[in-house]
């Protein structure tokens, strides 16, 4: 029986590479039906959204992973049509469907640590519609027409891992010895989950019976502040590590001109206090840990030495 992967982003890629490498017939769906996968996966190509599509590629999958991420500028208005076909599609196939998601429905904390009791008090637009998004899900396991697992993981880097607070905008700056770009107060902690470690959280989920019916925070390596993480990255490189943070007033301007930038500014309260997630129970239960911090960041760096901008 197949394991069917919803999206071709670095965490939809990373998950597949985890899931070829133990043996497992992988199909990965995209719209482009292009991907740098392992010869041996198949890449449809189709959308998401359609509810025929989705329901004929996962026909005899034992998993479903949703690992979508729609255009940030349409996210809510695209994001919940998605993952409702690719629930009726799993559902219909009987399959397990694990959703991976980030942290955004449980909305400011005033630095408490994010774990999975925490109340969805999300009072932006996105977090609102994660949270009903994740409810959604849940709800279906609880009526027992589906097997639902969810991986939750906080901002990422690693490998692929372009698009992030701590991607491209940081590691081609510190490998050239520049002032890496970050927002909010880089001298509050925060974690930064890493793409393998996210994938191999993922791929956990969808063979441990354990794991159902519930969200997961999926391991992270210690959390530092943002200057202290860049820093960790200059010494691996050999460069200052340096950080600049964009004015919030800057921050404002430059969305008037870029829909990405405008979106973000919502979400800036992360950065805005102390923003620790914890993932403990995940580590407990499934005696699986995060990566060594400065391995990681080796790794990422190895990746983006090799891909220059």
């Amino acid at each position: 029986m197949s394991h069917v992967v919803f999206g071709t982003g670095s965490v939809g890629l990373a998950l597949i590479d985890q899931l070829a490498a133990a043996g497992e017939e992988v199909i990965a769906v995209n719209r482009s039906g292009n991907a740098e996968v392992p010869s041996r996966v198949r890449v449809v190509a189709g959308d998401a959204a359609n509810a025929a599509f989705a329901a004929d590629v996962t026909k005899g999958a034992a998993v479903v992973y949703q690992c979508l991420n729609p255009p940030y500028t349409q996210w809510p208005e695209l994001f919940p049509p998605m993952q409702a076909a690719v629930l009726a599609a799993a559902t219909a196939a009987d399959a397990k469907l694990v959703s991976f998601e980030n942290l955004y429905m449980y909305g400011p904390t005033d630095g408490e640590p994010l774990s999975e009791e925490l109340p969805y008090a999300a009072d932006t637009r996105k977090g609102s519609v994660r949270g009903k998004m994740a409810d959604d899900l849940l709800a279906a396991h609880e009526a027992g027409t589906v097997r639902i697992a969810i991986g939750r993981a906080s901002d990422y880097f690693g490998p692929r891992g372009r698009v992030s607070a701590m991607g491209e905008r940081v590691f081609y700056p510190v490998l050239a010895d520049k002032k890496a770009q970050v927002m909010g107060n880089p001298d509050l902690p925060h974690t930064y989950s890493y793409v393998p470690d996210i994938a191999a959280g993922l791929a956990t989920l969808g063979v441990r019976d354990e794991a159902e019916g519930r969200a997961w925070h999926l391991p992270n390596p210690q959390t530092l502040t943002t200057r202290e993480f860049v820093a960790r990255i200059g010494d691996a490189v050999g460069t200052r590590g340096a950080v600049s943070a964009m004015p919030k007033a800057m921050l404002n301007v430059v969305g008037l001109f870029n829909g990405n930038v405008r979106e973000l500014k919502e979400m800036l309260y992360e950065f805005e206090e102390p923003f620790i997630v914890d993932s403990s129970d995940f580590e407990a239960t499934f005696d699986q840990h995060a990566t060594d911090l400065d391995e990681a960041i080796a790794a990422t760096v190895a990746w983006y030495r090799e891909n220059p901008k």
